[in-house]
């Protein structure tokens, strides 16, 4: 049987200019050591589900992401953490919204799922969840790194003069996700993030929302989107591509194709990454660049930000 596994680490990728080489290669060495633990799972005969809850942790753990240490500040100077996980052969789901000591979130969504009710905790609570568990517990200023704290103060900046508006994706947000294909023909995806830069106080998004930025349902596909939440949420783009798949046959590319070309219509920054029932992969985005990648069935690690695609060895 296939197995397949593709990751994001956010659209709206900086310009190369601003970052030097080596911070690039190290968000590239992140991407491929997600895969790696991703694809370790699967090539065991793992689940999907635990195979896109160790990829995900690793770029929760990366300081080149938006999830995790690195995610974004909000108004308050705070870090707020968005998360989810749904298996799609049960269509058993976990989520948290506006976590905020919680080291790997996704962690705690695999957990609640696997509790089975509820589906998603909010704020305090999940913490608190997340506290009982077990699970690693750690201060706010832990997710803080010195490049989203000069986001922030741009931020602020632009707010002040009246150009928020036309800040860039990179700027604004970012997402991390997963989605995989086990050897029983089951599919996952799990998303999760700090929501974006100088959001106000108690603002979810897509990421923790099942069936916008999240979804998974075997025989159709598994998704993890990454972009301005509201629209995905407003596009339901998990389920709607999912649909598009089961009520009107599309293929895979098509479908992820007409997702993505109506948000794009609508001058929404966006991009995914989806893997359908046959393990085929696709990663659009609308952006200057998206940080992904994906494992071919020979093994070979595949990573980019831009538009190049880099080979980084197995997996």
């Amino acid at each position: 049987m296939t197995i397949a596994l593709a990751i994001h680490g956010g659209c709206g990728t900086l310009p190369k200019s601003e970052m030097t080489e080596a911070e690039w290669a190290g968000a590239r060495a992140d991407l491929a050591a997600s895969l790696r633990a991703g694809w370790a799972i699967l090539a065991k005969g793992g689940a999907a589900v635990d195979a896109v809850e160790a990829a995900v942790r690793v770029m929760e753990d990366s300081a080149h992401f938006n999830a995790g240490h690195g995610a974004a500040f909000n108004a308050e100077g705070e870090h707020e953490l968005d998360a989810s996980i749904m298996d799609g052969a049960t269509l058993a789901a976990g989520a948290l919204a506006g976590v905020k000591r919680i080291r790997n979130p996704v962690s705690a969504a695999k957990a609640l799922m696997l509790r089975g009710d509820p589906l998603l905790l909010a704020g305090p609570a999940g913490d608190t969840f997340a506290a009982h568990e077990g699970l690693d517990i750690v201060e706010n200023s832990y997710f803080s790194t010195e490049r989203r704290r000069a986001n922030l103060s741009a931020m602020k900046i632009r707010e002040l003069v009246g150009t928020a508006s036309q800040a860039s994706e990179a700027e604004k947000h970012g997402t991390v996700g997963a989605v995989a294909l086990d050897a029983q023909g089951h599919l996952a995806a799990a998303t999760s993030t700090g929501g974006y830069t100088n959001k106000p106080v108690g603002r979810v998004g897509d990421s923790p929302i099942i069936g916008a930025g999240t979804y998974a349902r075997d025989g159709r596909c598994a998704v993890s989107g990454t972009g301005k939440g509201e629209y995905f949420i407003r596009y339901c783009v998990g389920h709607e591509l999912a649909s598009l798949i089961a009520y009107k046959g599309l293929a895979l590319a098509e479908a992820s194709c007409t997702v993505l070309g109506e948000l794009t219509a609508h001058k929404i920054g966006a991009g995914l990454v989806a893997i359908d029932a046959d393990g085929t992969i696709v990663a659009p985005y609308n952006t200057d660049g998206m940080y992904r990648g994906w494992v071919t069935p020979d093994g070979l690690i595949h990573v980019a930000t831009h538009g190049e695609i880099e080979i980084a060895g197995q997996a």
